[in-house]
């Protein structure tokens, strides 16, 4: 073989490598393990702490700012979605924090927070709609992210304790979808009737229009017993929504 073509092969076998490599390689989301540590508690948020600790959120926000999304794989794709969107999520409370009561507070009469382009992503800017709807539910279709992603609300599914990641992402969603699904205060079951949070209702597509199937999925016994024997006669309920914020 000529040394010439032996360089070349190897020289492209570096590159294929180095590729795989940059699909593979996870973001580094420790500074906001270390947030989310400090300051989230049982779902609460301490956002006086995270206040007082900005610049290490603004740190974390500069570091996926900095990340092309589209060489990570699937799961760490998802996994950086969902972080960027909880974490600029509390980057906009503490816009107007202790001054909001409500994330609906930050939005005006024309425009609702959720459409204000805050998220420094891949060198643009992006809302938290798009985020959401556009890119986590439409690309990966997990009925799961709305227990993933947190909008700062006392009736939403609790913001983690932890970042999510790509490595570990099923069951971390899993856990997060069976802990809400279990939580009598946003659902629970009276008699025939399933009350069942607002969110089952705004995205019943998500759910295959089968929010019972999916409770029955994850609902720990007797509750996931109760609803599998008695499907046919029990009846959805919606409760309302409380947008007081989650903070401690």
């Amino acid at each position: 073989m000529k040394p010439t073509f032996l360089f070349l092969m190897v020289m492209v076998a570096g590159f294929w490598i180095a590729g795989v490599d940059a699909k593979a390689a996870p973001v580094d989301h420790d500074l906001y393990a270390t947030l989310l540590s400090r300051h989230v508690k049982d779902g609460l948020v301490d956002y006086r702490g995270i206040q007082g600790d900005e610049a290490l959120l603004d740190r974390y926000l500069d570091v996926l700012a900095a990340v092309d999304p589209e060489s990570l794989s699937a799961d760490h794709q998802f996994a950086f979605y969902v972080n960027a969107y909880n974490a600029w999520t509390l980057k906009l409370i503490l816009s107007r924090y202790p001054d909001v009561r409500s994330i609906k507070e930050l939005g005006t009469l024309f425009r609702s927070p959720w459409k204000k382009k805050i998220a420094r992503i891949d060198g643009g800017l992006l809302t938290l709609d798009q985020i959401e709807h556009d890119i986590l539910r439409k690309r990966f279709k997990d009925p799961r992210v709305h227990f993933a992603v947190n909008c700062a609300s006392r009736s939403c599914p609790p913001l983690q304790g932890e970042p999510f990641t790509g490595d570990r992402l099923d069951e971390q969603l899993n856990r997060s979808a069976r802990a809400f699904v279990n939580d009598s205060r946003f659902n629970r079951l009276e008699g025939d009737t399933l009350w069942v949070s607002k969110l089952f209702d705004w995205f019943e597509q998500d759910f295959n229009d089968d929010v019972i199937g999916f409770f029955i999925q994850f609902a720990h016994p007797p509750l996931g017993d109760r609803l599998l024997k008695n499907k046919g006669r029990i009846r959805v309920r919606y409760l309302d929504y409380d947008w007081t914020l989650n903070g401690t």
